[in-house]
């Protein structure tokens, strides 16, 4: 449990008793009822409803709980949902000012359709397991809709060998080979220096030149900016999708994915006929 869902739990426990001390009665869910676990003979003298006796509150907050224990599991479910929604709403205004970089950084490759109607955004991670499991979802994706648009966004989470990774791949695109390469990587046991200088040679990229441009300071500077991005839409793990307003945490089947895509098409359709009707 978390220090801020702590300090909210025993806020909300101190909320909970000025409401026994101050009325038998509460109102749930537009209900007024007694409190669960209310005795109403308890005596409360001037200092405990002042909240000058600590101890005293304390001690009434500790009994009701341990006989009410439900209570706590109910506080902490309403809390995580409530941060959720927090979070959420927090995202939805970051992805309304960072909308052309989640979408048209011009240091994130594109795959699929680049003029396509609907656009998938995914951060991951070389060395991450459910992140490979993304490749056949894609391609699967981006076989059935044509007009799929794919953003990577290179976002090594799981240390060195990840970030070496992603600047070769960053490097690769510099050769056009950033797609082979990165399904190459996303297939391959190791994401290590051989295991990329074999990868340069099957595809045919320039290894040297590969090495040139990977210690370039711009290809650092990209993934730092898909660090910071990430950071300010609360994305902290891989895999992560962003499609139209939705941020996707986690792994997610193909049929989820598609049918995302489908809401975000109906969603782009009705509010362009909306203003299609303002203009006539």
């Amino acid at each position: 449990m978390n220090n801020r869902l702590m300090t909210r739990l025993f806020t909300l426990a101190g909320i909970l008793f000025l409401s026994l001390v101050t009325s038998s009665i509460v109102e749930v869910n537009g209900q007024a009822r007694q409190p669960i676990g209310f005795d109403p003979a308890i005596v409360v003298s001037p200092a405990i409803a002042a909240g000058n006796d600590v101890e005293a509150v304390e001690k009434i907050i500790r009994n009701y709980l341990m006989k009410n224990p439900a209570v706590i599991r109910e506080a902490m479910q309403a809390l995580q949902a409530q941060e959720l929604k927090e979070k959420q709403e927090r995202a939805a205004s970051q992805m309304k000012e960072l909308r052309s970089e989640i979408l048209s950084d011009p240091g994130s490759p594109i795959g699929g359709n680049a003029k396509g109607d609907v656009s998938i955004v995914v951060f991951f991670d070389y060395n991450c397991g459910y992140c490979k499991q993304t490749v056949p979802k894609l391609q699967s994706i981006l076989e059935k809709d044509p007009m799929v648009r794919i953003v990577f966004k290179e976002f090594p989470v799981l240390g060195p060998q990840s970030w070496l990774a992603a600047k070769a791949a960053l490097a690769a695109s510099r050769q056009g080979k950033y797609l082979e390469f990165h399904n190459a990587l996303m297939t391959a046991e190791s994401t290590d220096e051989d295991s990329i200088k074999s990868i340069s040679k099957t595809l045919g990229i320039d290894y040297s030149k590969l090495q040139t441009d990977m210690a370039d300071p711009q290809i650092d500077e990209q993934i730092t900016r898909t660090q910071r991005l990430a950071g300010s839409l609360d994305i902290n793990g891989t895999p992560a999708y962003i499609i139209g307003d939705r941020i996707i945490p986690g792994a997610i089947d193909a049929e989820s994915l598609t049918n995302i895509l489908v809401a975000e098409r109906q969603a782009l359709t009705k509010a362009a006929a909306k203003v299609a009707s303002r203009e006539k």
